[in-house]
């Protein structure tokens, strides 16, 4: 290419070389996790009449529609659209808004990007190159989609990865046009994340209130297009066409914006801070940074907990007589009764979900030191330990936070109905109950960063993994070996009756206590930015 593309493909296999490991394991997780379905779901819903039943109490329960939208058909490929469909579209838009921030804006705040330029490289390339990146990482799920699907008919399996991608893509598009208006990766990450976390609600609220996925909210999202395009019952092709008409406007859009701003800048103004520094000392700099992230997850969290516990008297009618399904929350959330260990299911998933917040928090110190704001910093009266401690007190501090909130949230969705987890105190309980586990995962971020801060990354991978081994494995039947792989597989399932072991507890807090300290020793003995 020459001119304003110019370098593209240089720059697309630095792209490649740089994501040769995170790449390849987003799309393997987001196809392996829609592919698994059909054999954990005919293993739970064998017959034809079950796979009936479960898509009548599904399409009926309000809460569920909310959660996993309408069911569109009877088959095993229909209900394992609608199980991963949504949550497969989300892992796709996550990992398209991350390769095109890395590869534009984070380019740019870290100054590579100007030096890059400074060679025969034109205006175009660096975001092209992104988006070229972000769509093959797509089109490979797509791929890993349609062909492990197949089996269940060509045609919709064609369909859902093609709608997963097409997700990717349009988020693609939309983490462009974020890295032209905004002045930071972070910002830039957080304004698509909330784009995306705007489309499930907006999904969410039109699927409770209208069934069949016909609401106008449901059709205002993209995540709705991807249930309308109806996989494996009837498939509207035409629908398609919206995520390719929606990634080329916003593709289109972000070139344009590109041409009208300065390297480096964002087109919407940094807001100046007050005249007189009012932040006196390192923590409340922290504090300061994070606020918006911990605002974020605590209203999101507030969110799920009601949903999940509005969900919870409703569990009994949804699973019925099926053995199978009742004994997969039994073995995710203990034998304390359906409703109880519902409600110790969904507390663990919060749990594990705050854990990623908990790495997005720690790793925090890692975009600092190499974006250069820690070295000034560090170079007046602060000491890397204190300086490091503002954040560990957010990430530790805002996981209490944010778990509380869910527990409030869950006791006041179930609205004290029957079981043990009827009260708020008692859901309290149980989502508190997860610290541990997550401190441990924090912790261990806390070591990779300060030992080995190129290796930081691989924090997301452990989170990761705690959190498909504890949404997938009860499903898939994996050795509890297996399962034991995961921290929060050793905390007591609460709600419920009867004493519970504390001495699991203790022991991750105390491997936590010895992995963060162990981190921070790392980090005092270490060079910044090595």
């Amino acid at each position: 290419m020459t001119g304003r593309f110019a370098g593209t493909g240089t720059l697309l296999r630095l792209a490649v070389r740089r994501d040769r490991v995170t790449a390849p394991v987003w799309v393997l997780v987001t196809g392996l996790l829609v592919v698994s379905m059909p054999r954990s779901l005919g293993s739970v819903y064998a017959t034809a009449a079950e796979r009936a039943s479960v898509a009548a109490s599904m399409n009926a329960n309000g809460s569920m529609r909310a959660l996993y939208g309408p069911v569109s058909g009877e088959s095993l490929g229909a209900l394992t659209a609608w199980r991963a469909g949504v949550f497969g579209a989300v892992l796709a838009a996550v990992m398209s808004l991350v390769v095109v921030v890395r590869h534009t804006r984070e380019e740019e705040e870290t100054g590579r990007q100007e030096l890059l330029g400074a060679g025969a490289v034109g205006r175009r390339a660096p975001l092209t190159a992104a988006l070229l990146a972000a769509f093959a990482a797509d089109a490979a799920v797509a791929v890993l989609v349609a062909g492990g699907l197949a089996g269940q008919g060509a045609s919709g399996a064609l369909a859902l990865g093609l709608g997963i991608a097409g997700t990717g893509m349009l988020f693609a598009g939309a983490a462009a046009v974020a890295a032209q208006l905004t002045g930071s990766a972070r910002a830039a990450k957080g304004l698509t994340a909330g784009v995306l976390g705007a489309a499930f609600v907006l999904r969410a609220v039109g699927d409770a209130g209208t069934p069949g996925g016909r609401s106008a909210l449901t059709w205002a999202s993209p995540l709705g297009w991807l249930e309308n395009v109806r996989a494996f019952a009837g498939e509207r092709w035409w629908v398609l066409g919206l995520f390719a008409a929606g990634a080329a406007a916003l593709t289109g859009g972000a070139y344009v914006l590109a041409g009208r701003r300065d390297l480096g800048a964002g087109l919407l103004p940094d807001r100046p801070g007050p005249a007189e520094g009012r932040l006196g000392s390192a923590g409340a700099l922290a504090r300061r940074l994070q606020r918006g992230t911990v605002l974020a997850w605590s209203a999101a969290f507030l969110i799920a907990g009601l949903v999940f516990g509005g969900m919870a008297d409703g569990a009994a009618e949804v699973v019925g007589d099926n053995e199978r399904t009742r004994r997969i929350i039994e073995r995710m959330g203990g034998q304390s009764g359906l409703t109880d260990a519902f409600l110790a299911a969904m507390a663990g998933l919060l749990g594990m979900a705050a854990a990623l917040f908990a790495v997005s928090c720690v790793l925090r110190l890692h975009g600092e030191e190499t974006s250069q704001r820690a070295e000034p910093l560090l170079a007046n009266a602060v000491g890397r330990l204190r300086w490091a401690g503002g954040h560990l007190t957010v990430a530790f501090g805002g996981s209490a936070l944010i778990l509380l909130l869910a527990g409030i949230g869950l006791g006041l969705g179930h609205g004290g109905g029957d079981g043990a987890g009827a009260g708020p105190a008692a859901t309290v309980g149980a989502c508190l109950a997860q610290l541990p586990a997550v401190w441990a995962v924090g912790a261990l971020a806390v070591l990779l960063y300060g030992a080995a801060p190129r290796y930081a990354v691989a924090a997301w991978a452990v989170a990761g993994a705690a959190l498909a081994l504890g949404w997938i494995g009860p499903a898939l039947g994996l050795p509890q070996a297996v399962m034991d792989l995961s921290p929060f597989a050793h905390l007591p399932k609460l709600p419920g009756p009867g004493a519970w072991d504390p001495a699991p507890s203790l022991v991750l807090t105390a491997l936590a206590a010895a992995l963060t300290a162990a981190g921070l020793a790392a980090l005092r003995r270490r060079d910044l930015a090595a």
